[in-house]
């Protein structure tokens, strides 16, 4: 929940909790004082809370959401989410997914995966996971992406994960899974644009080579950041080299993305994300 700073919020939140018999097992909270806005994660237990499950929302709007100009969000950890992957030819950071799914690390379902290319149909095959092609170009976009939205429907999906999905999505897309898309994309200093960015970078003699993760807007690669790391280079590294760790970054910074949405612990203010811990 995030609403406008002012003394005693947090008394009031852990008070419905409480008084409702709900024991509070997490409190995280954050003010930013530049803003005036108050930020707050909590989980609390439902065994003996004496409001019905269906009910708490109804409750909390109309005793503290609207006194307070809180806006909230309510979710039940019992219920697992729903993840599509969308991807292109590159494996890397689908496999790397499929691969922490299967191990029991994320407690969500991964029921489709969808591709505008059909090589790596095998990774379906591999886990057990429908994978549907959907050949997008600029022409056929609009028909192609109603073809996705009956899959996804079909599917009941939450979110949507972007492992190197080479196309750029709708703002009809979008709208439809507002801060529920989640893309991976490389980070330079300086920005390089265009095709073969690691062999740019490789020219320019980069020292840092970085990845994003981020929630996908109608403006390109400039949603809110969920994530980002580095890695050092020096003189010695080939452009190989530099590919091998940029896309090992890109691993590592989408799952860690997808954890905290799985999680539940990013909160989207404007266009910046606060990541509980």
């Amino acid at each position: 929940m995030h609403c406008p700073d002012q003394p005693g919020i947090i008394a009031v939140i852990t008070d419905f909790i409480t008084t409702n018999r709900g024991n509070i097992i997490y409190l995280d909270q954050y003010v930013d004082r530049q803003n005036g806005i108050f930020y707050m994660r909590v989980e609390w237990e439902l065994e003996n809370f004496m409001i019905p499950a269906e009910k708490i929302d109804e409750y909390f709007n109309t005793l503290y959401a609207r006194r307070y100009e809180l806006t909230y969000r309510i979710s039940f950890s019992t219920r697992r989410q729903r993840m599509a992957i969308f991807v292109s030819k590159m494996s890397h950071c689908l496999y790397d997914m499929l691969a922490r799914h299967m191990a029991g690390e994320w407690d969500v379902d991964i029921p489709v995966i969808i591709s505008n290319h059909p090589d790596l149909a095998i990774a379906g095959k591999q886990f057990g996971i429908p994978f549907e092609h959907i050949p997008v170009t600029r022409d056929n976009k609009e028909e192609m992406e109603k073809r996705e939205f009956v899959i996804l429907d079909r599917h009941k999906v939450d979110f949507i994960v972007l492992a190197r999905y080479m196309q750029v999505l709708s703002e009809d897309f979008i709208r439809r899974y507002p801060n529920r898309i989640i893309n991976i994309h490389h980070s330079f200093l300086p920005a390089f644009v265009g095709a073969k960015p690691y062999h740019q970078a490789y020219e320019r003699g980069v020292k840092l080579i970085g990845a994003t993760s981020h929630y996908v807007t109608a403006d390109l690669d400039a949603g809110p950041i969920i994530e980002q790391d580095v890695a050092r280079i020096s003189h010695k590294d080939t452009i190989d080299e530099l590919v091998k760790k940029g896309r090992d970054l890109e691993k590592i910074v989408l799952s860690r993305a997808v954890e905290k949405h799985i999680q539940r612990k990013i909160l989207t203010y404007n266009n910046k994300t606060v990541v509980f811990s």
